[in-house]
């Protein structure tokens, strides 16, 4: 019995070793199957700073590539300014140099004992007044109350018309010619009119409806004389004029040397007699049915300082077409000149102009094209003036400068910049643009020297 319970019992020995056994076998479990919290917050942390320093890589980086982008940006702005103020700077050029080849024509027909273009009545030989814009109203001996209406609405009087020449070089004169007998009646109306209001401009011509062709270039021919204007407007005196708008879109071509601006158009030749219009000459355009070339509708019209002054030097020469606007066109026709069509310039009276002037489009100049000019101007034009007109300030606050101030500025910043240096931060591709800018330049000096010399 004693010998069985011995062998059945497990001794302490026994037990004390298979617990040591089974705390080991525990404590190798738990040291790779548990992390401690500490371990666990550790590994997180690391992994976030992983993925926070990834994230402002990947920031650096796109800010790298924005300034690069924007860096190219800003460097093709700069080409594109450069090219634009150069192109400017060209066209200045251009019209410098047209000027002073008709100053050289001028002083050669001058030489050749050609007749001087004489200055106007009561008018001394003085330096010509340099002035932006000249306007003259054509009007005849019995347009009185037609004038007195214009004075009444779109054109300044006394003080103000003489303030608006200094302040804003904008010249504005009723043109007349004379009577066929000198010093009659009709004459000596015009000299108490002017002596009263100061705003006429008295031309060496004989007034007459047939006569419009002469009466235009003898126009254009005394303004030159008395006035250096950048632009010659004609414009009659039963159409209703926006100075300020006038000036403002002027002023939009005043670096080109020969611009011709109006309502661009080109009507029938009229070859049957006894019609208005009708045109004696009807055939040199062709068959008959043809239309004439294109011209500016003779309502209001502008022309730039080298063509008055080419229409001055060529005054005897010119021919006169039976409509005084195709005579113009004519002119021009073997001329490299910018026909320059804006419709602003032949509204139509209200509905038309009072539209546009809602709409915040002001018209340059108002008519009715059955009476080519206002219908019965003399009752309708201040109609006209309230509905279509742009305010009776509106000049005084237009911003403009004349070709004089544009030309010394453009030519000084030109100037100040080394031709051959104009574009250092071009590509290859723009060698050419530098080479034809310097060869330009160098067309330019060459010119003047041939020209002088």
């Amino acid at each position: 019995m004693r010998s069985r319970n011995s062998s059945g019992t497990v001794s302490s020995k026994c037990i004390v070793i298979l617990c040591i056994a089974c705390f080991c076998a525990g404590m190798l479990f738990t040291d790779r199957m548990w992390s401690t919290p500490e371990a666990n917050d550790n590994h997180t942390t690391a992994v976030k700073r992983r993925q926070d320093q990834e994230l402002q890589d990947q920031e650096l980086q796109l800010s790298q590539d924005g300034c690069e982008q924007k860096g190219k940006l800003a460097t093709e702005r700069d080409i594109m300014s450069e090219v634009s103020r150069t192109h400017e700077t060209i066209q200045m050029l251009d019209k410098t140099i047209s000027s002073l080849e008709f100053e050289l024509v001028a002083s050669r027909k001058n030489l050749d004992g050609s007749p001087a273009l004489e200055n106007p009545a009561g008018e001394a030989s003085s330096e010509k007044a340099k002035v932006f814009v000249v306007i003259g109203i054509n009007t005849a001996f019995s347009s009185r109350k037609r004038r007195d209406s214009v004075r009444e609405t779109w054109m300044p009087r006394g003080t103000r018309l003489s303030q608006l020449e200094q302040e804003k070089g904008i010249v504005i004169r009723f043109v007349i010619g004379r009577s066929a007998t000198p010093g009659g009646i009709l004459d000596r109306a015009i000299e108490a009119e002017d002596a009263q209001h100061k705003d006429f401009l008295t031309i060496d011509h004989v007034e007459g409806y047939h006569e419009l062709s002469a009466k235009t270039k003898t126009y254009f021919a005394t303004a030159v004389a008395k006035w250096d204007a950048d632009f010659y407007v004609k414009v009659d005196d039963d159409v209703h004029v926006n100075l300020g708008t006038l000036a403002t879109t002027l002023a939009r071509h005043r670096v080109k040397p020969r611009v011709y601006i109006g309502c661009m158009k080109s009507g029938p030749v009229l070859a049957e007699r006894d019609v208005k219009y009708h045109e004696p000459e009807h055939w040199k355009f062709g068959e008959q049915g043809n239309k004439y070339f294109r011209h500016a509708t003779g309502q209001i019209y502008a022309i730039s300082k080298d063509l008055a002054r080419y229409i001055s030097i060529n005054l005897p020469i010119l021919h006169k077409y039976a409509n005084e606007d195709v005579s113009l066109g004519s002119w021009f026709i073997g001329l490299d000149v910018e026909h320059i069509d804006d419709r602003n310039m032949c509204c139509g009276t209200p509905p038309d102009c009072h539209w546009k002037a809602q709409a915040g489009n002001l018209c340059v100049a108002s008519f009715d094209w059955s009476c080519s000019g206002i219908c019965k101007s003399v009752e309708r034009i201040k109609s006209v003036h309230e509905r279509c007109g742009e305010g009776d300030g509106a000049v005084w606050s237009t911003f403009f400068l004349s070709s004089l101030y544009i030309a010394s500025s453009q030519v000084n910043y030109f100037t100040s910049v080394n031709v051959l240096n104009l574009f250092p931060c071009m590509s290859v591709s723009s060698t050419t643009t530098r080479v034809q800018t310097r060869e330009r330049v160098y067309y330019v000096i060459i010119n003047i020297l041939d020209k002088l010399l």
